[in-house]
């Protein structure tokens, strides 16, 4: 890449994950497609890329089961990325018996030097996916929607995950106590003050982070191939936040708590915090609910969105987020696809886009690469610059 994006990996490098023994991919191009048939291994490539960024990965799967069969017993993932602050190395892995609990935990290091969690990495890339099953968002749990708005979050805030993790260690803790006979007053309180602080500050985040977001769904005529939408936050405590001072919002959400342990103790989890919240976004053109839209529709508008994201991240860092969209081009017309290769070209960031065919991405220019992927291997095409 002549013109690196403020946010790219130039380097990436697997070890025993999934079904790669052994992968050394250089990619030299800001748009790259990986094509190649089912099961190929084109989305464990864009797996192990969103594990250079905190969380468990576009999958959400457990590290145990990223293993490559007949391997080692461990994975490894390692890169050399390019960010805002300049060039670092990054690299993360996974061991049996690591950590409290061995499915979850994963090693993290940066430029050699060992992390205390994945959290660390939010500090270096920034990286928005859009896969497959998100193709049920809308119509899906309010869970899945939470999580993807927390995503968002972490675009702009860092430490957003490690906030939404210690609240529910702290709901769960709470939950515990009130499982007892004769719960400790005292530490209810306390888990309760925990609790209001940390959520009040979760909930200020997704009012912040919507709120910069907006600015970038571009109103349109109705055009557009990707419509824009209207996003909001249905939540007490995100409600509270937009109006009231931190502090009053904590008082009430702590009063909320402690009036609700009744209730709460009957129920076996808390009934009200931001774990409760939901995500509603409504197609703008149309100015109809995204789940009563048609699944094009519906499929439109979560590109639209994901499109979003990476113009707020390129106007607050400098720079697009790197993009990793799955069987983007599968249900797009090629009317659709073309412009969709126009807007990322536009974007002037890195997009790892995957397909089962390489003719897909025909037209997505002098910016593409094309590789094919086969059995855990991985070529340029030749027909590998489009039109």
């Amino acid at each position: 890449m002549t013109d690196r994006p403020a946010y790219s990996v130039s380097r990436l490098t697997l070890t025993d994950f999934r079904n790669y023994a052994s992968l050394r991919l250089e990619p030299d191009a800001r748009l790259v497609a990986l094509a190649g048939a089912n099961g190929a291994g084109k989305t464990n490539l864009l797996e192990a890329l969103s594990l250079l960024v905190p969380g468990r990965g576009l999958r959400g799967a457990e590290f145990a089961q990223i293993l490559r069969q007949g391997g080692a017993g461990t994975w490894a993932v390692a890169a050399s990325a390019h960010c805002p602050a300049g060039e670092v190395q990054l690299g993360t892995a996974w061991q049996p018996g690591e950590g409290e609990d061995n499915s979850q935990s994963r090693s993290v290091m940066i430029d050699g030097l060992q992390q205390r969690s994945s959290g660390a990495l939010g500090n270096w890339l920034r990286m928005v996916w859009l896969t497959p099953a998100m193709d049920r968002l809308f119509t899906g749990s309010p869970g899945e929607r939470r999580r993807f708005l927390d995503r968002i979050v972490m675009l702009f805030d860092a430490e957003h995950g490690t906030r939404v993790n210690a609240f529910e260690k702290l709901m769960r803790e709470r939950n515990r106590l009130l499982e007892d006979v004769s719960p400790d007053r005292a530490w209810l309180s306390s888990l309760e003050a925990q609790m209001a602080e940390t959520g009040v500050a979760i909930a200020a985040g997704r009012v912040g982070a919507l709120s910069h977001l907006a600015q970038y769904l571009a109103k349109d005529d109705g055009a557009s191939p990707f419509p824009w939408g209207e996003v909001v936050i249905e939540g007490t405590l995100e409600a509270h936040v937009d109006e009231w001072p931190a502090v009053e919002s904590e008082d009430h959400y702590r009063h909320l708590l402690a009036e609700g342990r009744a209730a709460d103790r009957a129920a076996g989890r808390a009934l009200q915090g931001p774990h409760r919240s939901d995500l509603r976004v409504t197609h703008g053109p149309k100015a109809m609910a995204a789940e009563l839209c048609s699944t094009g529709e519906q499929k439109a508008l979560l590109i639209g969105l994901v499109l979003a994201q990476a113009r707020a991240v390129k106007a607050l860092n400098g720079g697009a987020p790197i993009l990793l969209l799955d069987e983007i081009a599968a249900h797009l017309d090629p009317a659709r696809r073309k412009a969709l290769f126009g807007l990322l070209d536009g974007l002037g960031g890195q997009v790892f886009m995957t397909g089962t065919e390489a003719s897909l991405f025909d037209g997505a220019g002098p910016s593409a690469v094309v590789y094919q992927v086969e059995n855990g291997q991985i070529v340029e095409s030749k027909s590998s610059h489009g039109e």
